[in-house]
């Protein structure tokens, strides 16, 4: 379908392949399938998707080393499948930079739900506007973020989080609202994605949780950027 946004589905069940594929066709979604993380190395430099669905635990390569050397050169979005219950395997996924995660077993009708609230994320009108601070430069046009001059490598939803901080600086998000702003009204997830991205955030940006100079935590409650427009 011409203009269809395109899937990677990278699995070893050939049975979920083929079922994901079907539906998220039937979605108006041009899908690709992997079937070890190797192949989806291949698939991703050849075919350039609009995101990837990924499993974690794949033979050979698996998936978080996959995400890893995604990340290396790409802000691709990126849902991991994951049959672990324990939160610590999720929060290392968001950690390494996936933007959701998705428990198995789940319906396809979810994951196409979390496709569709991923993708839909991007600039709202008026979003264009740049957005400059002491030390540091938000360009939405351009979805790149400057600290002191250098540019700052984030993911897709990490740049949508400190933008969505940055729209109203000194105002205080609860988790709730920034996964409604984030995330969507449809997120099924719980508020310790936003924490987990967060951290990257401030790592990234060079922040001290501990110091802040720039996002401020208020316990209990959020988040809010401390630093004053320039």
């Amino acid at each position: 379908m011409a203009g269809a946004r395109r899937i990677l589905i990278a699995d070893d069940e050939p049975d979920l392949r083929r079922m994901l594929s079907a539906y998220l066709k039937a979605e108006g979604f041009t899908p690709s399938v992997a079937a070890d993380g190797r192949e989806a190395l291949e698939r991703m430099r050849a075919e350039t998707p609009d995101l990837v669905v990924l499993d974690v635990g794949m033979p050979g390569i698996d998936g978080l080393e996959v995400l890893r050397r995604i990340r290396a050169d790409s802000d691709v979005p990126v849902i991991m499948l994951t049959a672990r219950s324990e939160e610590v395997d999720r929060v290392v996924g968001l950690t390494v930079g996936a933007d959701d995660y998705v428990t198995k077993p789940f319906s396809p009708r979810e994951l196409a739900a979390r496709i569709k609230a991923v993708l839909r994320r991007g600039r709202r009108p008026g979003d264009d506007e740049v957005l400059r601070f002491s030390g540091f430069t938000i360009d939405p046009a351009r979805r790149e973020v400057l600290h002191d001059g250098k540019p700052i490598s984030l993911t897709t939803l990490e740049f949508d989080l400190l933008a969505a901080l940055a729209s109203a600086p000194g105002r205080v998000f609860t988790r709730d609202q920034l996964l409604q702003r984030v995330w969507g009204w449809d997120y099924f997830g719980a508020d310790r994605v936003v924490d987990v991205h967060i951290a990257n955030i401030r790592k990234a940006i060079g922040d001290d949780a501990a110091d802040p100079a720039i996002i401020g935590t208020v316990r209990g409650v959020g988040y809010r950027l401390i630093v004053e427009p320039a």
